[in-house]
Order: structure tokens, then sequence, then C-alpha cells
């Protein structure tokens, strides 16, 4: 399950993805319009500032843009910047790997056998999805 920060992440970035390319908006606009806290956003945005995937700008029209294209924005990029590792074991982890303290041999760990698929396939789609999908509509491939 992704957390309520990478949900809002998300629905800010679709909400800029909507918006003329070039113009910006402001965080109470989009705070307003997508049901999010405004103080929370502010942090949210920030991070994806940090990321490079946004930008502010100051000034009478001032607000956020999107810096990366909506093309090259993956919702598996946005969930690992806010979440963390896109992994139901700590052992399926590529960028936190952690050894299972009950696990005896990975190898033969039949409950990780059958969540590795599960991981594939998640990381499958996360990776290949991008803003510019989600906003086009249509249907997802399953």
């Amino acid at each position: 399950m992704i957390s309520q920060k990478a949900k809002y992440a998300l629905r800010a970035l679709v909400a800029l993805c909507k918006v003329p390319q070039g113009e910006s908006v402001m965080i109470s606009d989009i705070a307003r319009e997508q049901a999010i806290p405004k103080k929370f956003l502010e942090q949210i945005l920030l991070e994806l500032k940090r990321a490079g995937i946004v930008m502010s700008r100051r000034g009478r029209l001032g607000g956020y843009v999107l810096l990366k294209a909506p093309e090259h924005v993956t919702f598996g990029e946005v969930l690992r910047l806010i979440d963390g590792p896109i992994a139901p074991l700590p052992c399926l982890s590529k960028i936190a790997y952690r050894k299972c303290t009950d696990c005896a041999e990975e190898a033969t760990c039949e409950i990780r056998r059958v969540f590795a698929h599960v991981t594939i396939a998640t990381r499958a789609v996360l990776d290949s999805t991008t803003l510019a999908d989600a906003v086009a509509g249509g249907e997802m491939p399953l």
C-alpha cells in the first residue's frame, strides 16, 4: 500500500500536468483543488523540487511547474522518492536489501519466490507508467 504522502504527491503532479505548458500553479490552488493540506503539500513539493521533478517560480506569476516532461516521470520514480523501496519483503528490495531474519535460505524460500513475482510485476507497471499515461486516461494494461 502506498502512503498518503505518495498519493498526494502523485495527485499534485497530475494536477501540474493538466496546466498549459509554461504556466505555473500556486500551492494554495493545488491544495484546494486536490483536497491536500497546504502545509503537507509544501513539504511534498519541496521534495519533488529537490529531485528535479518540479520547480518553483517567485513573483506575481509564481507557483510550481513541472520541470521534467510528464512522459519522463514514472509512478515508480515518484513512489521511490516519497516512500522508498518498492518491495513487500526486505530481501526483495534493490536499494534497501536486508536478509529476512526468519528465513533459513533465500533460494528455497517459498514466500520469497511468490512475492518476487509480485514485485517484478509491480515494478514493471510502475516503472513503465508515466504521468502522461495517467493524464491521458484510457485503459491501463494489467
